[in-house]
């Protein structure tokens, strides 16, 4: 008998996409409702937006910008323009080695160093230990990303940076809505990051947001945005001295800048998805619990330890060896479950490290053997059940074979 039949699916059925769209009509309506107002780039909408997040999530200051990597960019670029502690060229900022690539970039675009340390494998956090481990005179921050939904160790790690000086920032794009006790992650340094794009908590399409109870980084941020200048400032502002020459000061540059704005079309629809944030999450969390009750039991796969109050942004399987997470792939595929690995992996085992400006700490065996043996399963605003049940009957099927009975 196949394995097919022993699993009782059709090959080439979909089970489990890895992303599906949470708009409703309401979404339709706004992003209607912007385009034949034909006022389509940043204004209005887009500052009622950053209102109502920076409220949602407990924070003074919301930037709202066009993508999740954006805002990990403004975010590390903007704290070089600091009045006090700016950080500087030849810096080293500390961040775990299993992350997103643009958790990376902006820091070597910005003439930082990387200090790259191991993963609790458990959690796939940021580790602890090996953060101590990595101290030196030059460290400047910690850019810890809270992974896959689950809080990074944020207390302890707020405390080190307390402790030595440093800046906590926080790359929250995959953990919306995520809480260590009853304070939001991406709150709990200087700065944090969001992603809106498609497969995300909520979408608007593409874009990302950055959040700060700073003032003046936070005006440090509407300038950078926005090519440099100062039109974006408030006439009473805390970074320059604006003229009552409008003229002049609509085309006066103070910073290096970009052009990372947002549009007024993914603000609108980013209203109408905040609407629903709640509801997403909880549903998320009650597919979580279902997808640990069934593997809790299931021989050669390890799950993710939650930490706190995880926006499960999706399901990570590790299992004990390459192969049999290449065989499992394999699998998984044809039998309409959609997969990719544990977010990028371990950025040590990709090409690009070459170009990136770094000092790595440790033997990163941890991040190593999720990038090796890991894969993702996407999760989503609905109830999954029957799709998670059929996931775990093939994965029971085929760990059964001799080849695949490790447990761990």
């Amino acid at each position: 008998m196949s394995n097919s039949e022993n699993i009782g699916l059709d090959k080439n059925k979909e089970i489990l996409p890895l992303a599906s769209s949470t708009w409703g009509q309401a979404e339709k309506n706004a992003a209607i409702g912007i385009i034949n107002s034909e006022k389509v780039t940043m204004g209005e909408k887009v500052l009622e937006f950053e209102e109502v997040f920076a409220q949602k999530f407990g924070s003074k200051f919301a930037v709202m910008v066009n993508s999740g990597s954006s805002a990990n960019l403004l975010a590390i670029t903007s704290l070089m323009y600091l009045k006090d502690r700016p950080l500087k060229a030849g810096d080293e900022i500390i961040v775990p080695s299993l992350s997103w690539s643009t958790t990376y970039y902006p820091v070597t675009q910005c003439g930082m160093k990387l200090v790259i340390v191991d993963i609790d494998r458990e959690t796939l956090n940021i580790d602890v230990k090996e953060i101590k481990k990595a101290l030196s005179a030059k460290t400047k921050a910690i850019f810890v990303p809270n992974i896959l939904g689950n809080p990074a160790p944020l207390i302890e790690l707020k405390q080190i940076c307390e402790e030595h000086d440093l800046y906590l920032i926080e790359d929250n794009c995959e953990s919306m809505g995520a809480k260590l006790g009853d304070k939001f992650a991406g709150t709990f340094g200087i700065c944090g990051t969001f992603s809106t794009y498609f497969s995300h908590h909520i979408s608007t399409i593409e874009g990302g947001v950055v959040v700060t109870d700073d003032e003046y980084l936070y005006q440090l941020m509407l300038s950078i945005r926005s090519h440099g200048w100062t039109r974006a400032l408030p006439k009473n502002n805390l970074i320059t001295n604006k003229s009552e020459n409008s003229f002049y000061e609509q085309f006066r540059f103070i910073l290096p800048g970009y052009n990372i704005r947002p549009m007024e079309l993914t603000a609108a629809i980013g209203l109408e998805q905040l609407k629903k944030l709640d509801g997403f999450v909880s549903m998320r969390r009650e597919n979580a619990i279902k997808f640990k009750n069934l593997f809790s039991s299931v021989i050669g796969v390890r799950t993710q330890r939650e930490v706190g109050f995880s926006s499960w942004f999706g399901f990570s399987l590790v299992f004990d060896n390459i192969k049999t997470r290449d065989d499992m792939a394999k699998l998984l595929q044809e039998y309409g479950v959609s997969v990719r690995p544990v977010i990028a992996g371990c950025i040590l085992n990709h090409d690009v490290i070459s170009y990136l400006d770094s000092r790595v700490v440790g033997e990163h065996c941890n991040a190593k053997h999720v990038h090796d043996c890991g894969l993702f399963i996407g999760n989503h605003h609905y109830d999954i059940s029957e799709g998670l049940i059929k996931l775990k009957d093939i994965i029971s099927v085929s760990s059964k074979r001799p080849e695949h009975a490790t447990v761990f």
